[in-house]
């Protein structure tokens, strides 16, 4: 966590940077200094662990694999001491069959010089055998149910096709590291070294609203000058997507005293409070004015396009700044594209670090433009786009319609952002340009 004494005074702080065009990079920069990763943990059900984040190491209680064993289907034999007998070049070993070891079933008898055991993949390494031939390069002899097999004696090395025990994770190794958030193949390695529940941090509380008298939920009447409220569905879904609590606190009315009850439970309730609409200046954007009041909130003009207007700081539950809990705070912008970028850029990767993971960048991919754009340098713009591979393999993207900040139908034909760099301008047909694609995004 930062050492500076207040957020409102982060982005002053960087001296070049002006807070009315603060590039998305500084307020990423400005945003991870001040979060503070959860502290609590809670140990659930492996099967309910899908996505959270790992509180402590996973240490391995057992050896993986727990002995040494075979890698393919065919025939164990001791090929330090037979192929040492190989000569001249070319020549054939012929073994007898002893017996059988399946995965489970472990041939268990002795196994005399001259002999092998017909063995299946998985299946523990008979006493005195260290090398497996597969079962495509012998030849059999005797009935269907070979009693001895042949094979050209270079046909394999010694120890080749063998497991050894621990190979994979020996007893008392770090299996997971604390701060992963843990994947379908996370579970499947708990489960195979025998863990049925594991410790994780809490889910990260975020309470969210939409302010203003025009919006209306779906469902009710759609007055005269109203619209729906999309931005609360937007951002309980995106969310969900990262497994935070989402706590909807729903719509609050352009009323100062609504507004102020609203964050204070808020702040009670929540480790995280995001707001849509009211950060920008505006005779009826009563956000702006509470958030000075009960917190220590910065108010931002980033050089994004769409997102200009944010806020981020602290608020507290007593009304102000010390009195009460305190939960951080972002102040998103109201038109629905524009709150979808703001979270993705600037939010998104502030929740995964106070969840207790670490956050990762979105990969940026290099894709060629198939269309002109217009780009004003000084701000970093996220267009949407649809992105695809041509016949060569390569990665060509054109913009959806509109990339007006309110046309959310765009943003659900698009399956990319085409990421416009801060300082570049206006680009070509067939101009290669970065685009961050949704999967595993929205």
């Amino acid at each position: 966590m930062t050492t500076l004494n207040s957020i409102s005074g982060s982005a002053g702080s960087l001296g070049q940077f002006d807070p009315q065009a603060l590039p998305v990079s500084a307020a990423q920069t400005i945003v991870l200094q001040w979060v503070t990763p959860l502290a609590q943990s809670e140990r659930v059900p492996l099967r309910d662990a899908l996505a959270r984040v790992l509180a402590r190491d996973v240490i391995s209680p057992i050896d993986v694999p727990a002995h040494d064993n075979s890698a393919m289907d065919g025939y164990a034999f001791d090929g330090a001491s037979l192929l040492a007998q190989a000569a001249p070049a070319g020549a054939t070993l012929t073994l007898d069959v002893a017996g059988k070891a399946f995965a489970g079933h472990p041939y268990t008898g002795a196994i005399a010089p001259g002999a092998c055991v017909r063995i299946m993949t998985g299946a523990p390494m008979p006493a005195g055998c260290d090398t497996v031939v597969p079962q495509e390069r012998v030849e059999h002899s005797g009935s269907a149910e070979a009693v001895a097999v042949t094979f050209r004696a270079d046909a394999v090395t010694p120890g080749a096709n063998r497991r050894r025990k621990g190979e994979d994770l020996a007893r008392g190794g770090v299996a997971l590291r604390a701060g992963r958030v843990l994947r379908a193949s996370d579970i499947g390695l708990m489960a195979s070294l025998g863990i049925v529940d594991v410790a994780v941090k809490r889910r990260l509380r975020v309470a969210f609203f939409s302010t203003g008298d025009e919006l209306r939920s779906p469902g009710e009447p759609l007055d005269a000058g109203c619209i729906y409220d999309s931005n609360r569905y937007t951002l309980g879904a995106m969310l969900q997507r990262l497994n935070a609590e989402p706590i909807d606190l729903g719509r609050v009315r352009d009323d100062p005293e609504s507004l102020a009850a609203t964050l204070k439970a808020a702040a009670e309730s929540a480790d995280v409070v995001l707001t849509s609409g009211g950060v920008s200046v505006g005779e009826a954007d009563f956000t702006r004015t509470q958030l000075q009041t009960l917190g220590d909130v910065s108010f931002w003009g980033l050089a994004m396009r769409p997102g200009r207007p944010f806020a981020f700081g602290r608020i507290w539950s007593g009304g102000r700044p010390g009195a009460g809990r305190a939960a951080l705070l972002f102040g998103l912008p109201g038109n629905p594209v524009a709150t979808m970028v703001a979270f993705y850029q600037i939010v998104r990767p502030a929740l995964i670090a106070m969840s207790g993971a670490a956050p990762q960048p979105m990969p940026l991919i290099p894709a060629r433009c198939e269309m002109p754009i217009k780009k004003r340098p000084g701000r970093t713009e996220f267009q949407r786009g649809v992105a695809g591979r041509d016949a060569q393999g390569q990665w060509r993207v054109a913009p959806t319609g509109s990339q007006s900040s309110g046309a959310l139908s765009t943003m659900s034909e698009a399956n990319c952002f085409i990421v416009l760099a801060h300082e570049s301008a206006d680009l070509d047909a067939g101009d290669t340009v970065d685009i961050m694609l949704f999967d595993g995004l929205v």
